[in-house]
């Protein structure tokens, strides 16, 4: 197992980050059969159909490893606005002697590579863009969407109660004891953690993996499944239109959706929208009686009411 201790200075310093070429690692171990979530199934028959006119043979068989993959291809981003374009200019500007660090612990066959690291690590960023243009940037919005509602939960979490309750149902892997996360995995090892903290970054294609960067000088980070991935490739249900005259498509939407009881988290995800755009509209609908709730756990769920239900047949 691998340990992070959280120390003094570092507890206090827990982010969140979305990372473009992280999806698209995932993206391409879930075409090599690595990964895969059946939710996944729409995605995979178009890529799959994809995938062999690409040029990116060389990339293909370095996220053809099973354990380590390298992490200077997925830099680890600043924050939930990192671009794809941001992270391909740093791997261009990864040192060679990095580069050739890494690429010497991937457990693939890498000999078709080119001697010179510096060159390597530019033929590997040329074919990733390829692999991010053509398999990932087209449904970058409807990702980055359950990307974005993943951290806003996770975000609220931490300010309720602490990084204790953000990591309880994080992965089934990884558990906090005291003041150490512990990730059971191959590799072993205690790293203590340092002013710069702990990125969490979410992945649509993580599971059922988690992922850990403490090799140096990559910011300390834990990649994890985000919530909701079975409802990714899926599309609402159109509410009528009669019903969106009288409500306002973002009512109707949400009366639609709530066939069964749901959080804003889950709403949001589903339907496209903020957080607080859902809670306000969810809000409003209680007061007039189309919505309950009920509490699960430390959530909350809304339900369609006798009236709510009255309301979306007629």
């Amino acid at each position: 197992m691998l340990e992070l201790v959280l120390t003094a200075e570092s507890a206090h310093r827990v982010r969140f980050g979305i990372s473009p070429l992280d999806e698209t690692m995932g993206a391409m171990q879930t075409l090599l059969g690595r990964r895969g979530h059946p939710s996944h199934l729409p995605w995979l028959r178009e890529a799959a159909a994809k995938l062999p006119d690409l040029p990116i043979g060389d990339f293909t068989r370095v996220m053809s490893a099973r354990h380590y993959i390298t992490d200077f291809l997925s830099p680890p981003p600043t924050g939930p606005e990192t671009t794809a374009a941001a992270q391909l200019a740093e791997i261009r500007r990864t040192p060679p002697d990095q580069v050739a660090r890494e690429l010497s612990k991937v457990d693939a066959d890498l000999s078709g590579l080119p001697g010179d690291p510096a060159v390597a690590r530019d033929l590997l960023a040329d074919q990733m863009e390829i692999a991010w243009t053509e398999l990932v940037e087209p449904h970058w919005p409807r990702m980055r969407r359950f990307l974005v509602a993943d951290i806003e939960e996770r975000s609220r979490r931490l300010a309720a109660g602490g990084i204790a309750l953000v990591l309880e149902d994080i992965h089934p892997r990884v558990r906090l004891v005291d003041d150490v996360l512990v990730i059971e995995m191959t590799e072993r090892g205690r790293v203590h953690l340092d002013r710069r903290g702990l990125l969490l970054i979410p992945g649509v294609f993580a599971w059922p993996s988690v992922g850990v960067i403490t090799m140096e000088p990559w910011q300390p980070a834990l990649l994890y499944p985000a919530r909701g991935v079975a409802e990714l490739w899926s599309d609402p249900e159109r509410p009528p239109d009669a019903l969106a005259g009288v409500l306002g498509r973002t009512k109707a939407a949400l009366l639609t959706t709530l066939n069964e009881p749901a959080s804003t988290t889950e709403l949001a995800r589903r339907l496209g929208f903020s957080a607080p755009t859902v809670s306000q509209h969810l809000t409003a609908m209680r007061a007039a009686g189309l919505l309950d709730t009920r509490r699960r756990g430390r959530e909350v769920r809304y339900l369609r009411t006798e009236l709510g239900d009255a309301l979306l047949r007629a």
